[in-house]
């Protein structure tokens, strides 16, 4: 096994990492929650007149704005972790991982086999 250890994170990448799964927390939280939203206003509306369509077009709003405020949200809170994971590990050390491949067992990958059966090799003069 190789044990590698994580020293620094890319604050930006992790930030859009964030952001996209926490996009899709939202989109999950959102989508029922708009749904539900608009059951219980069209339910109002047909009771009372127009007084339930505030209900139906909250319910379009959840499902358009949560997934977009959880995936600012995301973008926010990845930036600030892995900044401050970034300054913790300049002073305790990164994060200690150990690895393998499942496929080979190797550590790295084999170099390919380039030209490998071909009749080609470099400097030769034969042509095709």
């Amino acid at each position: 096994m190789a044990k590698m250890v994580v020293k620094r994170m890319g604050v930006l990448s992790v930030a859009k990492i964030y952001g996209v799964m926490l996009a899709g927390i939202g989109l999950v939280i959102g989508v029922p929650l708009g749904l539900i939203m608009m059951v219980i206003g069209a339910a109002a509306m047909t009771r009372s007149g127009s007084a339930g369509g505030l209900g139906v077009g909250m319910g379009v709003a959840y499902i358009i704005f949560i997934p977009i405020f959880y995936g600012v949200l995301g973008f926010v809170v990845g930036a600030l972790s892995a900044f401050i994971y970034n300054v913790a590990s300049g002073f305790i050390g990164g994060l200690e991982l150990e690895m393998e491949n499942a496929d080979t067992g190797y550590a790295t990958p084999p170099p390919p086999q380039w030209g490998a059966g071909t009749g080609y090799q470099q400097g030769s003069s034969q042509s095709y």
